[in-house]
């Protein structure tokens, strides 16, 4: 079992450089900053950009994997992004990992978007995906698209990390499961929106059942896609306290998941918590759930 941290982009470099550097101290194998215009989980909180939050990280950390959790098609141009991830791959030695997902409507209404249909979203995320993947791995690249067009763009010098940055797919459904077993280094989930605990565990018996059959049809190894489990998308927040943050991890090894993800603690609101705990965790469990397979960092 491998363990992720979650430090949101709403702090003064000044008071989340300290955080950042805590995080590889206590020993996580990687650490994530959401990418968005605005959380609509804080709507009213600062809130500072992604990329130049993951370069900062970069440059005060020397091992922790760094990833966006998760970036989306809401306001990103694939060309664009793809200049600021190889800049972000270089600058942390080929630490990036690329979190992507379907995305919402906030981000892009900020820009004047119009709000999609769940098919549109789910084509807009496959197109994006797709050209991203391309100029990721190869030079020259020409599209044109519902929703993303590119002319000969050039993407020298190219990602540290061979093929390319490593892609961890947000999916829930089947066709973005689909997606995420054909493009995807890595699977991650929130689960569903549920009002208990034990529901929320029982839904993802089945999506992880769905991940299985997906990997089966495309004739693909299990071993070679990381599972990634958002804990605190669940109706507790895992470092509620030590036992909780246990318990869940135990579950989710069960489940097969070789990856969870839980966030920094926040003095109130989401992810209200004691950083006493996440200290706590970090000497007493994490240290029991690690394995000879699992030292630490992400599978190649």
């Amino acid at each position: 079992m491998r363990f992720g941290l979650t430090i949101l982009a709403e702090r003064r470099w000044s008071e989340a450089a300290p955080m950042w550097r805590r995080a590889e101290e206590l020993g996580f194998d990687h650490a994530w900053t959401y990418d968005h215009l605005v959380w609509g989980g804080l709507p009213d909180s600062p809130w500072y950009g992604t990329v130049p939050t993951l370069t900062a990280a970069a440059m005060v950390t020397s091992r922790i994997a760094l990833g966006t959790f998760v970036s989306s098609p809401n306001y990103r141009h694939p060309v664009t992004f793809m200049r600021d991830l190889l800049a972000l791959d270089d600058i942390s030695g080929g630490r990036l990992v690329c979190g992507i997902g379907a995305g919402g409507d906030i981000d892009s209404a900020i820009l004047g978007g119009q709000p999609l249909t769940p098919k549109e979203r789910f084509e807009r995320f496959c197109e994006f995906t797709e050209l991203l993947d391309r100029l990721l791995t190869q030079d020259h690249v020409s599209h044109r698209g519902t929703y993303f067009s590119a002319v000969d763009a050039r993407t020298r010098p190219g990602p540290v990390q061979h093929p390319r940055i490593p892609f961890v797919m947000a999916a829930n459904g089947p066709r973005s499961l689909r997606l995420a077993v054909e493009h995807g280094a890595g699977w991650v989930t929130t689960g569903p929106k549920v009002e208990t605990l034990a529901l929320w565990w029982a839904a993802l018996v089945e999506m992880c059942r769905r991940l299985d059959e997906a990997l089966a049809t495309a004739g693909r190894d299990p071993a070679t896609l990381e599972r990634h489990l958002s804990l605190d998308s669940s109706p507790q927040f895992a470092l509620e306290s030590v036992g909780a943050f246990e318990q869940m991890v135990g579950r989710a090894d069960e489940l097969g998941f070789t990856d969870v993800i839980t966030h920094w603690p926040r003095p109130d609101g989401p992810y209200a918590g004691d950083v006493s705990v996440l200290e706590r965790v970090a000497c007493d469990v994490i240290p029991s759930f690690r394995t000879p397979a699992s030292p630490g960092r992400r599978l190649p």
